[in-house]
Parts: structure tokens; sequence; C-alpha cells
């Protein structure tokens, strides 16, 4: 099964050393971030902060290595790392089977990003 993980970071410096780890480990075909406003309670508190949202393009036989890896990166204590299942166009699906699986990498990518 293919899937996002998604993953939130405090900075985008932290957000960017996972992701370009998690593609060089070839953990994730691809690796979307951008900024969220997050509001959440930690220890008995309310919070509120920006952090930068990760969704990371991925089959779902890599999440444990994904996990890892993210917990050895992360600034925070409890980072969130959730996978989410998806479907979509069969060619990129491929794709990113093919790049993130561990599987049947001398298959030539038709598609460029």
């Amino acid at each position: 099964m293919l899937g996002i993980v998604y993953i939130t970071a405090g900075n985008m410096e932290n957000a960017s050393e996972i992701a370009r780890e998690l593609v060089a480990k070839r953990l994730a075909a691809c690796v979307n971030m951008f900024p969220v406003s997050s509001v959440y309670r930690w220890k008995e508190k309310i919070e509120e902060g920006n952090e930068i949202a990760l969704f990371v393009k991925t089959d779902s036989s890599r999440f444990e290595e994904i996990t890892r890896l993210v917990k050895s990166l992360h600034t925070y204590e409890l980072p969130a790392i959730e996978f989410w299942g998806i479907e979509g166009e069969q060619e990129y699906l491929d794709w990113v089977h093919v790049n993130s699986s561990g599987e049947d990498t001398s298959r030539s990518d038709k598609t460029k990003f």
C-alpha cells in the first residue's frame, strides 16, 4: 500500500534535514513541506505555534524505518508521525512505489519532478 506519512517539525531546518535523509535513503519518493499553524495540548497546557508539515510519499513497508529515522533526527520529544493510505493516478503511484519501496530500482523513471 502506498501512502503519505504526515510529520510536523518545529522549523524548516529540521524539516529539511528529515526530508533529505528520507529521500536519500530511498525511504520516500518525495517530501512536500509547508508551514502550518497548530493548536494542541501538551503537558496539560494548550499550546499554539507555527510548524512545518511534511507529506512523505512512500510505501507502507517503509513506515517502521521512517519512524526510526525521524525519531533519530527530530527535535521534538514526541513527534507526530502518521501513515495515511492513498489512491491516485497509477503512473504516479508506480513512481512512488519504485522510489520508496526498495524494489525494482532498475526501472527507468518516466515521470520527472
